[in-house]
């Protein structure tokens, strides 16, 4: 595993050092893309899965953080312009990946910032290696992809994946499910709460995120809960229980209502710090500057 600077022609970041780190994974070498910006304490900000998850989503949020700390931003294997090798993803995959990752790039304990689905991961990992971690922070954090969310089987979830997975017919499913409307639609749905930022501009370069040789198959493992960290809500919560590193979570406002209840039961518990802003699950990227403005005190505070 190594990593290596990437050309500024081949980097479409936001504005630090882009990099990648080659990772194997059973005999396959993966390209991973991250970014790095800023000076001081080393923070992995870790963006939500979905169709179009990619570190660029985390980009206003890394540019505030920057003057404080050394901000890494990382394109999930199977994600971004990270490599998307017809794999069967699950949750191994991630659980090794950030591992490796977090040993391979820091060498002192960090700050975590993880949105959605990445939040089962963080809290995996430190639960695991404490000793890796200063503070996490959760940004409305999910742990159930939105097929069984919906009720969909596990039966029905995995037709659907290996429909999704198939050369010619998956990748016309795959296509008529990331059309620019469609996009445009889960948008105002749950992930943004101002409808005048859902530009065409906005969707063109979501879309174009999707369109990626193999980004099927990743964000089919997504959406049918194959990269579901956790398969029931006492497991997830189990995590924090057993969490020695201070957790702060951040709840939008507008969070669809199956969301909003999970992340209600996980601020409940003990210990746990808690805001709720404006936005739903995609506050990170929407209200930047209300996230780090909720945050703050916590990230900067010496008694967490």
């Amino acid at each position: 595993m190594s990593t290596n600077l990437l050309s500024t022609s081949a980097a479409s970041g936001f504005g630090g050092v882009v990099q990648e780190y080659l990772w194997n994974w059973e005999n396959k070498q993966l390209r991973v893309v991250y970014e790095t910006l800023g000076k001081g304490s080393p923070l992995l900000l870790l963006p939500a899965f979905s169709t179009v998850s990619t570190r660029l989503e985390m980009g206003e949020l890394a540019k505030l953080l920057a003057p404080n700390f050394q901000v890494v931003a990382v394109d999930w294997p199977g994600f971004g312009e990270s490599s998307r090798p017809s794999l069967n993803y699950r949750p191994e995959i991630y659980q090794q990946f950030l591992e490796d990752f977090v040993k391979s790039i820091f060498n002192t304990p960090i700050t975590a910032i993880a949105a959605g689905h990445a939040a089962s991961y963080v809290l995996q990992l430190a639960v695991k290696q404490p000793a890796a971690f200063s503070r996490i922070v959760l940004l409305a954090p999910t742990w159930r992809g939105p097929l069984p969310t919906m009720g969909a089987s596990q039966q029905i979830a995995g037709f659907v994946r290996e429909l999704v997975r198939s050369p010619i017919l998956g990748q016309a499913l795959y296509k008529l499910n990331t059309n620019q409307s469609l996009l445009s639609f889960m948008y105002r749905r749950h992930v943004f709460t101002d409808a005048a930022k859902i530009t065409p501009s906005f969707i063109e370069k979501k879309w174009q995120t999707t369109q990626q040789p193999g980004a099927r198959f990743a964000s089919a493992a997504f959406v049918t809960g194959n990269l579901d960290g956790v398969h029931e809500q006492a497991d997830f919560l189990q995590l924090v229980q057993s969490l020695t590193v201070p957790l702060m979570v951040v709840i939008g406002e507008s969070s669809p209502p199956k969301s909003r209840e999970e992340m209600n039961a996980l601020v409940a518990l003990p210990g746990v710090k808690s805001v709720v802003i404006a936005g739903s699950l995609g506050l990170h990227e929407e209200y930047p500057a209300v996230v780090l403005e909720a945050v703050q005190d916590f990230l900067f505070s010496s008694e967490n």
